[in-house]
C-alpha cells in the first residue's frame, strides 16, 4: 500500500470532494477517484459513499481515516528526523525526573558533557507531572506507562527492598518473619498526588488480622527516607539502585528478602507524533545506553 494512496484518501475525506482533493494534491478528479477506488479493492471494503452532490466517509472509511492519518504522521516524523540526524544537537530541553539522586544525576552530567549546545532545564518531583499540558519534552517516569498520549521506551528495571542500618539492627534486633515488623519501626513514603501510604510487599498469610506497620517516620521524599534510615531510625522500603553504595558498603543490610518486590520499571516517556528534535533523540540514547546496567 503506497503511503501516496493513503494521502489522497486523507484529502478526499478532509475535503469532502474529489475535485478539492484533486486541486490540492496537483491532479485531476478522475485520477484522484481511480486512486481511491484502488485502495478500497486492495483494502477489500468501501471508504467513501459517493453521491452526484457529495462524498461521505462510511463506518469502515472512517476507521481508516484515524490509522491514515497517523501513517502519514509516523512518514513526516521519519522524514524529518532523517534530515535532522546530521544536525549538531542543540536547544533546550525540559525534563521531569524523580526525586532520586543516583543514578540520574550523574547520566545528566554526563549528557551535559557530552552534548554542551542542549541546555537541561530540569525538574525533580514526585509530582506526577502532565507531560502535554506543562510542556515538558520527555519524563522519567517509573512503574506502568497507560498514558495514550505519550510513547514510552523502557530505561531499566529495579527492585524493592526493605533495608535497615546495622546499627538499628543491633539495638532492634533483626526481624525474621513479617509479623516481626510490628514490633519496628517503619519509615514509610507517602504518595504526593494520592496521599496513601505506600504499600510494602507483605504475604497476608504470614501477618495477624490486628497487624499493622508502624508510622515512626512517614514522608514523600526518597532521599529522606534513605538519610532516616541510614541514622538508624528504622526499617525501610527503597529501590536498589538508589542504595546500591551503601548496601555495597554495609551502611545498610536487606532485611526479610522474602518481601522484595522485583520488575519495578523506569520508562522516558515524551508526547506521542512530536517530531524528534535532533536533542530529545540523543537524550532518550543516551539514557538508554548508561542506564542499561538498571537492568537486572
Amino acid at each position: 500500500m503506497e503511503s501516496s494512496a493513503i494521502n489522497v484518501f486523507v484529502q478526499v475525506a478532509e475535503t469532502r470532494s474529489f475535485v478539492a482533493a484533486g486541486r490540492l494534491l496537483g491532479i485531476s478528479a478522475s485520477a484522484v477517484g481511480k486512486r481511491v477506488s484502488a485502495l478500497e479493492e486492495q483494502l477489500g471494503v468501501r471508504l467513501f459513499h459517493r453521491s452526484t452532490r457529495s462524498v461521505a466517509l462510511t463506518a469502515e472509511g472512517a476507521l481508516f481515516l484515524e490509522r491514515g492519518r497517523r501513517i502519514l504522521g509516523e512518514i513526516e516524523a521519519a522524514q524529518v528526523e532523517l534530515s535532522q540526524r546530521n544536525l549538531r544537537p542543540r536547544g533546550r530541553l525540559r525534563v521531569s525526573l524523580p526525586l532520586v539522586t543516583e543514578p540520574f544525576l550523574s547520566v545528566m552530567g554526563q549528557f551535559k558533557q557530552a552534548f554542551p549546545d542542549v541546555d537541561l532545564d530540569l525538574e525533580f518531583t514526585d509530582r506526577r507531572v502532565d507531560v502535554i499540558d506543562e510542556g515538558f519534552d520527555v519524563v522519567i517516569r517509573s512503574g506502568d506507562a497507560p498514558d495514550s498520549r505519550l510513547t514510552a521506551r523502557r530505561l531499566g528495571a529495579f527492585s524493592m527492598l526493605l533495608v535497615a542500618s546495622p546499627d538499628y539492627l543491633a539495638r532492634c534486633g533483626t526481624p525474621q518473619k513479617v509479623n516481626d515488623l510490628t514490633r519496628h519501626a517503619c519509615i514509610q513514603f507517602r504518595f504526593p498526588n494520592t496521599g496513601k501510604l505506600q504499600v510494602w510487599p507483605l504475604d497476608e498469610n504470614e501477618v495477624g488480622t490486628d497487624f499493622q506497620l508502624s508510622t515512626a517516620i512517614v514522608c514523600n521524599n526518597l532521599a529522606a527516607r534513605i538519610s532516616f534510615a541510614l541514622q538508624g531510625l528504622g526499617i525501610a522500603y527503597l529501590p536498589d539502585f538508589a542504595i546500591r553504595q551503601h548496601l555495597d558498603a554495609g551502611q545498610l543490610v536487606h532485611v526479610l528478602p522474602s518481601c522484595s518486590e522485583a520488575g519495578t520499571t523506569f520508562h522516558l516517556m515524551w508526547p506521542s507524533g512530536k517530531h524528534f528534535a535532533p536533542r530529545l533523540r540523543v537524550f532518550i540514547d543516551f539514557l538508554c545506553e548508561r542506564l542499561a546496567s538498571m537492568s537486572p
